[in-house]
């Protein structure tokens, strides 16, 4: 039985860690499994979004498997690290959207996944924690650097010093979720963003992700220059004239990727 289970739901990907006895839990052959997954869809151009998700109603992804990390040596941990690293890093610059749809607990490495995907959606019953410290560890797959990104320095410290476990809604007054839905309809929501995506030039929806995931680790004025170069760069496509035309023709778009 696989861990992680992929599903092709027209232009979507949905992407499932299916292990939920253990709370979706990540092992090591998980975590390369869906590096092997997403190696393989990155190659598609008629992918237009990914769904990441856990299975069952319980959890998202509870973090690295426990029974993993509790005889390692000091070489072992920089191997575990480096590859919930790679795998969070392989979400975020993937070169289109990926929706966690988050149905329950995002802990440890699973909640530092999430912060890795480009839009969020949680369930109302969900709940979010670095609890590393507990195991006298600390978050390793990228948390100590996105989360001061995204909500500030000392919420992010006091959450991770204090093992403090949020709710959705605090998640989303954070800014951490774009949307948060009743318990049963994460997925659905998931969907219906996708779709919403699905309708707009792909060829854009590229070209806004790469200057965002790459503008924020540059200086003000290379983003800039960043941003100059891939809006220029759509000006050769079709996608750009059809998008233009159709404004002034007063119709729906007919966007091809090309």
């Amino acid at each position: 039985m696989s861990h992680i289970v992929l599903k092709r739901i027209d232009h979507c990907a949905l992407l499932t860690i299916n292990r939920p006895d253990k709370l979706n839990a990540l092992t090591s052959a998980m975590k390369s499994d869906l590096i092997g997954h997403l190696d393989t869809l990155k190659n598609d151009d008629q992918l237009r979004a990914v769904i990441l998700t856990g299975a069952g109603d319980k959890s998202f992804c509870a973090g690295t498997d426990i029974a993993e990390l509790s005889e390692l040596s000091d070489q072992q941990g920089s191997e575990v690290s480096e590859s919930g690293q790679k795998l969070a890093r392989e979400f975020e610059n993937f070169p289109v959207p990926v929706i966690a749809a988050v149905n329950g607990l995002a802990a440890g490495g699973g909640f530092e996944l999430l912060l890795a995907c480009h839009l969020r959606i949680a369930s109302t019953a969900a709940t979010f924690s670095l609890p590393e410290t507990w195991l006298g560890l600390m978050p390793a797959y990228g948390a100590t650097q996105r989360l001061v990104r995204e909500i500030g320095l000392g919420h992010a410290v006091e959450w991770m010093l204090t093992r403090r476990k949020l709710s959705a809604e605090e998640a989303f007054d954070f800014g951490l979720l774009n949307r948060i839905v009743p318990p049963g309809r994460v997925l659905e929501e998931a969907l219906s963003l996708a779709h919403e995506i699905e309708q707009l030039s792909p060829l854009s929806i590229r070209a806004c992700l790469k200057a965002v995931t790459r503008g924020i680790e540059l200086p003000l004025e290379e983003g800039l220059a960043l941003e100059t170069e891939l809006f220029a760069s759509l000006f050769s496509t079709q996608d750009a004239r059809e998008g233009t035309r159709a404004f002034l023709q007063k119709r729906k778009p007919v966007f091809k990727g090309s």
